[in-house]
């Protein structure tokens, strides 16, 4: 019952602040997390990829936040059989910790 209510708040967001804002960026990574939480797993993977990018967009490519979803969208791509991308976005994410 909530998807439509939040999907409806997600484009108010991108249209006022912008894909790019923290705003929009923390709520994309916040329904990846609901859709992966509801086994929809590709609805997921979609959400995911667009909050890495703009969370990096929008905090830097070293931020802890830009950590946590690259090892969430990981972990989410491991649960697909998708290991070697998961492989690949998880030392992305421990690259950023080491740094930070």
């Amino acid at each position: 019952e909530a998807e439509p209510l939040l999907l409806r708040a997600l484009a108010i967001w991108e249209r006022n602040l912008g894909l790019e804002h923290r705003s929009t960026a923390q709520n994309l990574y916040v329904l990846a997390g609901i859709y992966r939480d509801l086994g929809r797993h590709a609805e997921a993977e979609t959400y995911y990829r667009r909050a890495a990018t703009a969370l990096e967009k929008a905090l830097g490519p070293d931020h802890p936040q830009v950590a946590r979803a690259l090892q969430d969208y990981a972990a989410l791509l491991g649960q697909m059989g998708r290991e070697a991308e998961a492989a690949e976005l998880a030392a992305r994410a421990a690259a950023i910790g080491e740094r930070g």
